[in-house]
C-alpha cells in the first residue's frame, strides 16, 4: 500500500454563540506533485477580483505547512470584510492547520509534500455587527479548521455510517420555504 495521500476531502460545521460566528469549511488535501498540487498552483496563479486566493499565514512572512490556500465562498466587495477574512479568519485557519499537524491528523513527515485547498465561508452578516467578537470568530474558525482536516484525513463520515444514517440525517435547508421559514 502506498504512503501517498493523493486526494482527501472534508466538510465541517462549527457554530458559535452569535449567528455570524459560524464556520463551514470544505477542504481538499493531497500531494503537491499530484492533482491537488496542480489545482493549488492554478488557484494561486489565477486570481479573480472578489475571490482572491491567499495562503494561510500566522502573520505576514510566516506561511504555515502544509501549504494552505484559502478560497472565499463569498464574493468579497467590502474592505471591512476583507480585513476580517484576511486577518482574524486567515490567522485562525493557519493555527487550525498547525493544530491538525500537532494532533497527528496530518503526518508531520508529510507537511512539505501536502497541499490544502481550503474553501472558507465568513458570514457576510459580520459586517452588520456593532462590535465583532474577534476572539470568538478566531476560535470558531480555528476549531472548524482542525475538525475539517481531521474528518478529511480519517475519511469521515465513513460509507458505513452514511448508509446506516442516511434516512435520519436531514439537510437543514431542505424544508425551508421560499420565505426561509421552516
Amino acid at each position: 500500500m502506498s504512503d501517498r495521500i493523493v486526494m482527501r476531502t472534508g466538510e465541517a460545521l462549527v457554530e458559535g454563540d452569535a449567528d455570524y460566528l459560524c464556520a463551514e469549511p470544505e477542504v481538499v488535501i493531497g500531494e503537491l506533485d499530484g492533482p491537488v498540487g496542480h489545482a493549488l498552483a492554478n488557484l494561486i496563479g489565477d486570481q479573480v477580483k472578489g475571490h482572491t486566493k491567499v495562503f494561510a499565514i500566522l502573520n505576514s512572512d510566516v506561511q504555515v505547512k502544509p501549504a494552505t490556500v484559502m478560497v472565499s465562498k463569498v464574493t468579497v466587495q467590502d474592505s471591512a470584510y476583507t480585513n476580517i477574512l484576511m486577518g482574524t479568519v486567515q490567522a485562525a485557519i493557519a493555527h487550525g492547520v498547525l493544530d491538525a499537524v500537532r494532533a497527528g491528523d496530518i503526518p508531520r513527515s508529510k507537511v512539505n509534500d501536502l497541499g490544502i485547498i481550503y474553501s472558507v465561508w465568513l458570514d457576510p452578516a459580520v459586517l452588520k455587527q456593532d462590535k465583532v467578537d474577534h476572539e470568538a470568530l478566531f476560535r470558531v474558525h480555528r476549531e472548524a479548521t482542525a475538525k475539517v482536516i481531521r474528518k478529511a484525513m480519517r475519511g469521515e463520515p465513513t460509507i458505513d455510517w452514511l448508509l446506516d444514517n442516511q434516512d435520519s440525517v436531514e439537510h437543514y435547508f431542505h424544508k425551508l420555504g421560499v420565505d426561509g421559514e421552516l
